[in-house]
């Protein structure tokens, strides 16, 4: 099925695989291939601000043309237009998009139709690029934007990967995960030894 006005597919590896907040025909659990995912960029308007940027996905060219990232593609049918608008606005410092190929489940099924992935920022400021793991937990745990927590960000799109795409490999995002969760649990037992 082609993109059209009328349908398009998009694929996410963010919080869209756990917000869609528009309406769909279809939702499809599968993965696209090339990419790594990585949190080395800045969000300065959902989860952190200007001053204090919080660190979420983007995408990142991997050396492996066979390397997956798991994630959802949405099949919109009714108002896509407004649905795109939407998106636009949403995922406004996204500007590098790409209709790239996806394949649907375990199987690894490909899907007669390309899907729409939002891949990065062409803006250099809001790549922030690899840091130690320490780094990044560290970051995440004290951003918090008009959407919420970083840290939510984080342990959702964790979530949804065991729930939902138990047999993916994703190292690095379990990783940070695991660092963040060592801080809080520093933090909570800091805060219960000064009490």
């Amino acid at each position: 099925m082609a993109q059209t006005q009328q349908s398009m597919w998009i694929f996410g590896y963010g919080s869209l695989v756990w917000k869609a907040d528009f309406e769909y025909s279809k939702r499809v659990v599968g993965f696209i291939k090339s990419y790594k995912r990585r949190f080395w960029q800045a969000s300065i308007e959902h989860r952190g601000t200007a001053d204090k940027p919080g660190r979420v996905v983007t995408l990142i060219p991997a050396e492996d043309p066979e390397a997956k990232v798991w994630g959802v593609a949405y099949h919109l049918t009714d108002d896509v237009a407004k649905i795109q608008a939407g998106l636009d606005i949403r995922e406004q410092r996204y500007d590098k998009r790409k209709l790239v190929p996806m394949f649907e489940g375990e199987e690894g099924q490909q899907l007669p139709h390309p899907v729409l992935v939002f891949v990065g920022s062409s803006r250099p400021d809001l790549f922030l690029g690899p840091a130690s793991l320490h780094q990044m937990a560290l970051q995440i745990t004290q951003s918090k934007g008009p959407s919420g927590t970083n840290v939510e960000y984080l342990l959702r799109l964790a979530q949804f990967m065991r729930e939902e795409a138990p047999i993916a490999q994703d190292p690095h995002l379990f990783e940070v995960e695991g660092a963040v969760r060592q801080l809080l649990n520093t933090s909570s037992q800091d805060q219960k030894g000064s009490e």
